[in-house]
């Protein structure tokens, strides 16, 4: 195309006999010789470059001739039309009767602005999708600096007490599943390592061995227990274990719904009730913090945490 062309005219012809394009391209120049004048004359505005290629595609079908011409216009719009207008005229090419209607003038620079506008756009929206507004900027490292001041890692919740005499490993079954159900909680230790435990038989100073929710011990990752009723066993249920998914908490620590880590987004817009607290055995990534803080929850545990562009200020991170 003419890099001065304006604008493009269509148009459809039909000739009553076989023709070949050398002969419609004849009957263009031929039939419109003169007659609009020197200053529309066809060949002299082609050698202006006033007016460019003359396209014919034409074909025969039983006889009959189809075909398209488009005529590429450098010539401002009223001369434009009139020029097309002139097309009509043409009745006959080579010894054939033919008709040609002119389908559309195109406006070249329109289409131009229009993939400039639509290419603007995608430029616009990747620009401000990557962009830090200047009034962010200050509640971002904010934020982000409140987040490394509340990243915890799982304590002790509570302890056991193995029977006086016995460690934890010469216990049997049935022994740590009855010391289980008798935790106390942390709190009431001395020091971490022993207590004060009253007994059937009396009051003993007796060993103690932490059950927490991430430590290795042999007796705690072996042994079936009840159901969760911390947050530190919805932690090694999930986390611990390398389970792979997600449970969602209500307040009371109740499980609302649980799933595939791979379906938190999912899986938090679709709760009948709004979580408390998600526990995830995976990172926390954007989308689950935008959806966290969409649904209000408060608190989402996961493995590690994300590269955020914006983080909500209302979403508690803890990571194990």
């Amino acid at each position: 195309m003419d890099e001065t062309a304006k604008y493009l005219i269509h148009a459809d012809i039909t000739a009553a006999g076989v023709v070949e394009r050398s002969d419609v391209v004849g009957a263009v120049f031929g039939q419109t010789e003169g007659l609009l004048g020197n200053e529309l004359d066809l060949r002299d505005l082609q050698d202006s470059k006033k007016v460019g290629r003359i396209d014919v595609d034409i074909g025969s079908e039983e006889g009959t001739s189809y075909g398209q011409i488009t005529v590429e216009s450098g010539l401002d719009k009223v001369e434009t039309a009139i020029l097309a207008a002139a097309l009509e005229t043409i009745e006959q090419v080579g010894p054939c009767t033919a008709e040609i209607v002119v389908t559309d003038i195109e406006d070249i620079r329109s289409a131009k602005r229009r993939e400039v506008v639509e290419r603007a756009t995608e430029l616009l929206a990747t620009f401000e999708a990557q962009s830090v507004r200047t009034e962010d900027i200050v509640e971002t490292v904010r934020e982000r600096a409140r987040v490394e001041d509340i990243t915890e890692y799982e304590t002790v919740d509570y302890v056991a007490v193995a029977p006086r005499g016995n460690s934890v490993e010469d216990l049997s079954r049935e022994a740590v599943l009855t010391a289980l159900r008798e935790k106390i909680p942390y709190e009431q230790l001395d020091d971490g390592r022993t207590a004060a435990v009253a007994g059937a038989e009396g009051e003993a100073t007796a060993e103690v061995e932490t059950v927490a929710a991430a430590e290795e011990g042999a007796a705690a990752t072996t042994v079936e227990t009840d159901a969760p009723t911390t947050l530190s066993d919805h932690i090694d249920a999930v986390i611990g274990a390398g389970s792979g998914e997600v449970r969602l908490l209500d307040a009371e620590l109740g499980v609302i719904t649980e799933g595939s880590a791979a379906e938190t987004v999912s899986l938090v817009e679709a709760a009948d009730r709004v979580p408390e607290t998600i526990v995830l055995d995976d990172a926390c990534s954007q989308k689950v913090l935008d959806v966290a803080a969409q649904r209000g929850v408060d608190i989402v545990v996961a493995t590690g945490e994300g590269e955020y562009v914006k983080q909500p200020t209302s979403v508690r991170i803890r990571t194990v």
